[in-house]
């Protein structure tokens, strides 16, 4: 990493490492939902663990029927742990939900490619 006006030189993996490390583990994702499940009473169930950023229950985009999963993102990892502890296993319009801490999406992997970032202090 070299920097010049704040400007730093960091290869590709490096990029996904303070990535990956700048993204908290607030984000849950929430399977075995009921297709009947929608937003607000995902949002309902799981407010009551923190305050959410976003919920969004995963859609097909031709019929826009539910694909019976969807995600809550939580401003907090202490209330998305909470939330994870607490609803796990538990009955969401007549079905048992499983969560688990979403997985974040990989990045192609770009190797030889330098990015620069801007950081300011």
């Amino acid at each position: 990493m070299v920097s010049a006006n704040g400007v730093y030189r960091i290869s590709s993996s490096s990029l996904f490492r303070w990535m990956s490390w700048r993204h908290s583990s607030s984000k849950l994702f929430v399977g075995g939902l009921s297709y009947d499940t929608n937003e607000p009473v995902l949002k309902d169930a799981f407010g009551q663990h923190g305050e959410i950023i976003e919920v969004k229950v995963i859609c097909d985009h031709k019929s826009g029927k539910s694909k019976g999963y969807g995600f809550v993102h939580f401003v907090s990892e202490d209330s998305a742990s909470k939330a994870l502890a607490e609803m796990d296993d538990q009955l969401l319009d007549g079905r048992n939900i499983r969560i688990q801490y979403a997985n974040k999406k990989r990045a192609p992997e770009c190797q030889g490619i330098i990015y620069e970032v801007m950081i300011s202090h």
